[in-house]
């Protein structure tokens, strides 16, 4: 895999070092895939994370949600009182963070057949949206209109 770099940018950008951060974060993710997970979109500002955590109880599992992450962290309470010929379901504790846009915001989180869900939703504020600017005469034009139309 190359690697980038991205120092020549950061000279002619202002305002997007978050950007860069998240691309250089990107390729140096080394991190497992435990636990597996799903994105989806169920609609134009509305998004979905699934987490396979079967084994694990609601209890176990925290959601943290800040400023442009939402972490999900899971730790089990080992039991000794088993004894196991084959062990294939994971239960080792676990980290997960997921960087999230601007304006996205963790909405809720459900635990259901051991998948844990959460929906997220993009919420724009209506001063960020594009809204339309009338144009306007100054006094000087707006009399020569009505010197011309006379």
């Amino acid at each position: 895999m190359r690697n980038y770099d991205f120092a020549p940018l950061w000279r002619s950008t202002i305002g997007f070092d978050r950007l860069f951060d998240l691309a250089e974060t990107a390729q140096r993710a080394t991190e497992d895939n435990y636990p597996p997970y799903n994105i989806e979109r169920l609609a134009e500002d509305r998004y979905q994370i699934a987490l396979a955590v079967a084994g694990f109880a609601p209890g176990e599992i925290s959601v943290t949600a800040e400023q442009n992450v939402v972490t999900i962290e899971g730790s089990k309470t080992e039991k000794n009182d088993r004894d196991y010929l084959y062990r294939g379901i994971s239960a080792r504790s676990f980290k997960r963070q997921f960087n999230l846009a601007d304006y996205v915001q963790v909405k809720s989180a459900v635990f259901e057949n051991g998948l844990l869900k959460i929906e997220l939703i993009r919420e724009v504020p209506e001063a960020m949206k594009p809204r339309r600017i009338p144009i306007g005469a100054t006094a000087g034009n707006v009399q020569q209109l009505e010197a011309k139309a006379a």
